[in-house]
C-alpha cells in the first residue's frame, strides 16, 4: 500500500471523489455537489493506493493557522479491518504537523468514534446531526 498526496482534478481525484460518493454520500442519498468540490482545491488531498487502485482516502482541511480538520475519510467495507484507515490517519496527522498544525478536528460519525478514541482523539461537545446522522465533534493535540 502507498499513501500520497493527489492533486485536485486528476484521474487520482475523481477515483476519490467516486469512492467517497459511493461509502460516504449514496447509502444516505447524497451526492456531491460541484461547488463542494471546488472548495477542496485548497484541501490536502490523501488517498491509499493498492497499485493504482484507490482504496482509502481522507482529506485535510484549514481551519485557521494552527488547527484543521480531518474530513471525508473512506476506506470500502471489504477492505476494512486491514489497517488501512489506521495508515491514512497516521499520515493525515504527519502532513499536518509537517505544514504547522498543532490541533487536528474532525466531524465523526457516531459510528466510527471508537475508531478515533484509539488513536487518541477525544469528544469535544454534544452529538449533533449532519449529513441526516449522528456526529460528535473530536480533538487531538498534535505534536
Amino acid at each position: 500500500m502507498a499513501l500520497k498526496i493527489i492533486d485536485h482534478g486528476t484521474k487520482e481525484y475523481l477515483q476519490m471523489v467516486n469512492l467517497r460518493n459511493d461509502i460516504l454520500r449514496k447509502p444516505l442519498g447524497l451526492h456531491f455537489e460541484e461547488e463542494e468540490l471546488e472548495e477542496e482545491k485548497d484541501d490536502v488531498l490523501i488517498g491509499a493506493f493498492d497499485d493504482e487502485k484507490l482504496i482509502g482516502c481522507c482529506l485535510i482541511t484549514r481551519m485557521d493557522s494552527s488547527t484543521c480538520r480531518l474530513r471525508q475519510m473512506a476506506v470500502p467495507s471489504t477492505l476494512q479491518h486491514k489497517g488501512i484507515g489506521a495508515s491514512l490517519v497516521s499520515f493525515a496527522e504527519n502532513v499536518a504537523r509537517d505544514i504547522g498544525y498543532r490541533m487536528m478536528m474532525m466531524h465523526a460519525r457516531k459510528t466510527a468514534v471508537g475508531f478515533y478514541e484509539k488513536f487518541g482523539y477525544n469528544i469535544s461537545g454534544d452529538e449533533f446531526m449532519e449529513v441526516t446522522i449522528p456526529h460528535f465533534v473530536m480533538l487531538k493535540r498534535l505534536r
